[in-house]
């Protein structure tokens, strides 16, 4: 690949336009120019479109309409894009600083399918929280989630080429059966070692972490049998409660 690639950032949002302004602006400052940016709206009923409006100057498309929620608002961005690889940055979220693309794109390389990195926490006001508390490891395939979603798809970007649709019978954690399926369909991916956004905290995933874990849990007992995803969640409890009593957050 001599060209350097086309990165699809897909915005999918309802109703956000507290937040939208933030996510925008933070692919305008990128230093790598070669994106399609794509937002896929609800037909929100707030000032959501005005905002839109206000920045198609770096908008590629949009659409506003109706939708079956956040996974389905997400599968018309990926039969929408045309780029290279895609990278769903949702209102709310933001790319993490305006080098981040360059970063990882300068030295480009056809073989890489993955892309990942670290996810940073954000309040409302943008102060960042710090990092996530699941954090990738050094090397990263599809067995690795057997402990968790270690990257949140925010820090996940992938070729289009090997992502498939989100799977409209998971309603909170289809994210993860999404990269599962990626990884395993990857022959090369790497770790960039970067920060690639941040993330807003709350929201839906602070309001649906019960059934989202059970969700999660499916998908793994699907992935990796019953036994193995049941002896790590109980490994992993202790240091679950010391993480949540030190920082006051999942």
């Amino acid at each position: 690949m001599n060209r350097k690639p086309v990165i699809s950032v897909v915005t999918v949002t309802f109703n956000a336009d507290k937040y939208l302004q933030n996510t925008i602006e933070s692919i305008r400052k990128q230093t790598y120019k070669n994106i399609e940016y794509i937002i896929i709206d609800g037909q929100s009923t707030d000032d959501t479109i005005n905002i839109i409006k206000e920045n198609n100057d770096i908008i590629s498309q949009w659409i506003s309409e109706p939708d079956n929620g956040l996974y389905d608002a997400m599968n018309k961005g990926i039969t929408k894009a045309k780029g290279d690889y895609i990278w769903f940055i949702n209102a709310g979220d933001e790319i993490y600083n305006e080098n981040t693309l360059s970063n990882i794109f300068e030295h480009v390389e056809n073989c890489v399918d993955v892309y990942f990195g670290h996810t940073m926490i954000i309040d409302e006001a943008g102060n960042e929280i710090g990092l996530r508390r699941l954090k990738p490891q050094k090397s990263l395939t599809w067995k690795s989630f057997i402990w968790g979603q270690l990257v949140s798809h925010q820090a996940f970007i992938a070729k289009l080429s090997i992502a498939p649709l989100f799977a409209p019978k998971y309603k909170y954690s289809a994210d993860t059966d999404w990269q599962i399926k990626i990884l395993k369909k990857s022959a090369y991916i790497r770790n960039t070692g970067l920060i690639l956004c941040r993330f807003l905290e709350g929201g839906r995933s602070k309001k649906t972490i019960i059934p989202s874990l059970k969700e999660r849990l499916v998908i793994m007992f699907k992935n990796y049998g019953i036994v193995a995803p049941i002896l790590v969640h109980i490994a992993m409890v202790p240091r679950f409660l010391w993480f949540y009593f030190r920082h006051k957050r999942f």
